[in-house]
């Protein structure tokens, strides 16, 4: 099994602030993350004034603002994003930030930025799914809210540029119940469109995530904050650091445990082999010149010798007569 991606989804958790945003790349890198990924974008260029917050926005962070007034507060500035992408090199974890329009993505791309996040409200965006082929970089397309046919016609688009493309199956509902994650469905599109599949998990706990690293995703992302109760609107569905180095320890176990999927014994079963199998001993005493039956005959732990797991009727045929030497009860036929 490949090593999974794991993407420590920092998103707008920073609040505007570039301090608390270092201290998420921090947080990524000590809980053991792959990627810490953020979200670029101008409110001007992302939402009309007239736009209205999603019903967990309005939840999380009340109605006294509109959705542009709530995205303006969140925006990092492109200066911003630099020192981030100097910060992760330095911290040794890799840089990603979802781009929300097209100058954006240059602007990332420029920096170094080596994969291209497309988040799943961008499916649908013919311009800015041209400018990710032009740029013919790899990339990790989310696909909440999606149909197959939508899903179809991004890669239609994206496949121009021969990108390497990761299918993220993910719900957005913020948290998703479980009985909405439907985690099948990144079965489904790996067989359907014939990419790479991963999960983008915005359930509540862990569990789903780990279950999707034994389903075979190759990326997992999930939202990281420092602390579920700061204002703003996806605090409360993210993982704290702790929670997040559980999930990921979590994953790793998932990776040894999935192995080479040859069915053979591991070496330390070899050991316990011969301790444990049974083998062919004198259920009572035989005599020299005796013939070998299945009355005088039965299976018992000891050393090792001749496998019972031979059909009963050839057992005759294959021990013959006790010719050699007299067995008493529970001795082991010789080989």
């Amino acid at each position: 099994m490949n090593k999974i991606m794991i993407i420590a989804e920092a998103g707008v958790n920073h609040n505007g602030d570039l301090n608390i945003a270092r201290q998420l790349v921090d947080a990524a890198w000590a809980a053991g993350a792959d990627a810490v990924k953020f979200q670029t974008f101008r409110a001007e260029l992302l939402a009309a004034p007239s736009a209205k917050k999603a019903e967990y926005q309005s939840r999380n962070t009340g109605n006294n603002n509109s959705q542009y007034e709530m995205l303006k507060d969140l925006e990092l500035s492109w200066k911003d994003f630099k020192v981030l992408s100097q910060y992760c090199a330095l911290r040794g974890i890799q840089f990603l930030s979802s781009p929300f329009d097209e100058e954006s993505m240059e602007y990332l791309v420029s920096l170094g930025m080596e994969i291209i996040k497309i988040p799943s409200g961008e499916i649908t965006n013919y311009c800015y799914l041209k400018k990710a082929a032009e740029l013919k970089k790899p990339v990790i397309l989310s696909t909440g809210m999606s149909s197959p046919e939508e899903i179809g016609e991004a890669l239609n688009l994206l496949d121009t540029g021969g990108q390497d493309i990761t299918l993220l199956h993910c719900s957005s509902i913020y948290p998703t119940p479980l009985e909405d994650v439907n985690l099948n469905a990144m079965l489904t599109m790996r067989e359907a469109f014939h990419k790479k599949t991963g999960y983008s998990d915005h359930t509540a706990g862990i569990e789903v995530a780990v279950a999707a690293a034994a389903l075979g995703a190759c990326v997992i992302e999930k939202h990281m904050t420092l602390d579920k109760t700061m204002p703003g609107p996806d605090h409360r569905m993210s993982l704290e650091p702790d929670e997040f180095k559980c999930m990921v320890d979590s994953i790793r176990n998932i990776e040894k445990a999935m192995g080479s999927g040859i069915k053979a014994p591991a070496l330390e079963e070899l050991k316990n082999r011969d301790h444990v199998r049974k083998f062919l001993i004198a259920a009572k005493d035989i005599q020299m010149g005796e013939p070998f039956t299945m009355e005088n005959l039965c299976a018992k732990r000891c050393s090792p010798g001749i496998s019972p797991g031979i059909s009963p009727m050839k057992l005759p045929q294959i021990l013959g007569t006790c010719a050699d030497r007299d067995y008493r009860k529970d001795e082991k036929i010789a080989e």
